[in-house]
């Protein structure tokens, strides 16, 4: 079982589990249309984002395959974004990282803070060797965030997946472990 550091600080932000408390701050931005434009889930409602947050209170370890950890990234007192690490395989050591940020935090680069914190955690204390992240690649902003963090494109599946009423193409980032060192240095 690995236990994250939690609360995670960085220079602007705190990373931490999420509480019932902070249903106002991620309905503000999970029940908007844009943010939810290239996620796999609908614009939620209040009692669904409850549901999520009654999901992942609390858990602050990630010890089996398919495990999942969502946390909050509280900028200047409230929560404007979530990170989330799942681990695919811990026998290979493989995990996927993903986010959604309030449009209006955009641009300051928080949510580039907030993965790079998670993205170190998950190389240092959950001894992952590769983390990957999968994305609309209509989804620019994230796009970059993955390149700003020295991820890779590795390839982009063609309509794979039927989303919203279209066929979308699902482009897959990865960072190995040694990468990510490289860059720390």
């Amino acid at each position: 079982e690995m236990e994250l550091v939690l609360p995670r600080t960085t220079s602007r932000l705190t990373l931490r589990v999420i509480t019932p408390e902070d249903v106002g701050d991620l309905h503000a931005y999970r029940s908007r249309a844009d943010v939810a434009r290239y996620c796999l889930f609908e614009p939620m409602h209040e009692g669904e984002v409850l549901g999520l947050i009654e999901d992942f209170a609390g858990r602050s370890t990630i010890d089996r395959d398919d495990d999942w950890l969502l946390l909050g990234a509280q900028y200047q007192g409230r929560i404007v974004g979530d990170v989330m690490l799942r681990t695919r395989g811990l026998g290979d050591a493989q995990g996927e990282i993903g986010w959604v940020f309030h449009p209006d935090v955009g641009g300051q680069g928080l949510a580039t803070e907030a993965a790079a914190a998670l993205l170190d955690a998950a190389f240092h204390e959950v001894y992952l060797h590769r983390v990957m992240a999968q994305l609309d690649p209509r989804n620019v902003r994230s796009a970059r965030l993955c390149e700003r963090l020295g991820m890779r494109l590795e390839g982009v599946f063609r309509e794979e997946l039927w989303s919203k009423g279209e066929w979308t193409d699902t482009a897959v980032y990865a960072i190995l472990a040694s990468e990510w060192e490289r860059r720390s240095r």
